[in-house]
């Protein structure tokens, strides 16, 4: 069974497009669903198996969004196994998923962005926060950004999404005087290094998503407020269609490949100008 856990995995990341994370979360998921059934052969899991182990996550007071992704990521597999003929019936077809229920994301103020902006920040801290608020990046692409991802004159970054799709991102003179900063900083920690990899550690450690989450985390206390890198992502798509950016233009910008994703950042609009009303006529 593991060997054709490896393959589905395989395929969704050479073919599907989809990024080493997203496999990992995959490959997490299914693993912890076959290991439940503690059957080797994929053609005796039935739908009580199914059944049974979805009652096990709620008993073991697994969230409903976690539920979702898995039930979603073992569909998947019992998708691709039957295409490929490794399976002959598909157990969890009729398996339904509960509707989770929609909630607005945190979107930061443009008082608290500048009060987080002005808070005593090393270069690097900086050029972090300004790269997520300003340029809406998902924490993996800042990880993943090269140095020849970054073209200074013409204030754009080429950035590498999910399903490995590209998108040219342009920035402010703001965001430049941080990158700029933060190279002469980085060619004075790595020396004569010639990695192309562009957001290094103090202690000369590329940084990854941990230690990018940490650092928004902190951040936000300074505000009173618990948050992640994503937020600044939210931040920044709500802060552009508050002030008249075209919905498809923001589209691009985020990298989302539907409309509809885009269009939720409209309702936040709404709910931010409402409050706004409100506190002016009380």
């Amino acid at each position: 069974m593991y060997n054709l856990i490896s393959e589905f995995i395989d395929y969704i990341q050479i073919e599907k497009g989809l990024s080493e994370n997203t496999a990992l979360a995959y490959r997490r998921d299914v693993c912890d669903f076959v290991e439940y059934c503690g059957i080797e052969d994929i053609n005796l899991i039935t739908r009580l198996h199914i059944s049974t182990y979805i009652l096990n996550l709620k008993e073991r007071q697994i969230k409903q969004s976690s539920i979702s992704r898995k039930i979603s990521a073992i569909k998947s597999f019992f998708k691709w196994a039957c295409a490929n003929n490794y399976a002959n019936n598909n157990p969890i077809s009729t398996i339904e998923q509960a509707k989770l229920p929609k909630h607005l994301p945190k979107v930061l103020s443009i008082n608290e962005i500048n009060t987080l902006i002005n808070n005593n920040m090393s270069v690097t801290q900086k050029v972090i926060f300004e790269l997520l608020y300003s340029c809406g990046l998902r924490v993996s692409e800042l990880c993943d950004l090269k140095i020849n991802n970054i073209n200074l004159k013409s204030c754009n970054i080429i950035c590498r999404g999910k399903g490995d799709k590209e998108r040219i991102i342009p920035f402010g003179e703001y965001a430049k005087t941080c990158i700029t900063e933060y190279l002469e900083h980085r060619k004075l920690l790595l020396n004569e290094d010639n990695s192309q990899k562009f957001l290094y550690t103090d202690d000369k450690r590329p940084y990854n998503r941990q230690d990018v989450y940490r650092f928004i985390h902190e951040t936000g206390k300074i505000i009173g407020k618990d948050i992640s890198p994503h937020t600044l992502r939210h931040t920044f798509a709500t802060h552009l269609l508050e002030n008249g950016a075209d919905l498809r233009v923001v589209q691009e910008l985020l990298g989302h490949s539907n409309v509809s994703t885009t269009q939720f950042y409209t309702h936040v609009s709404k709910k931010h100008l409402k409050n706004i009303y409100f506190n002016i006529v009380k």
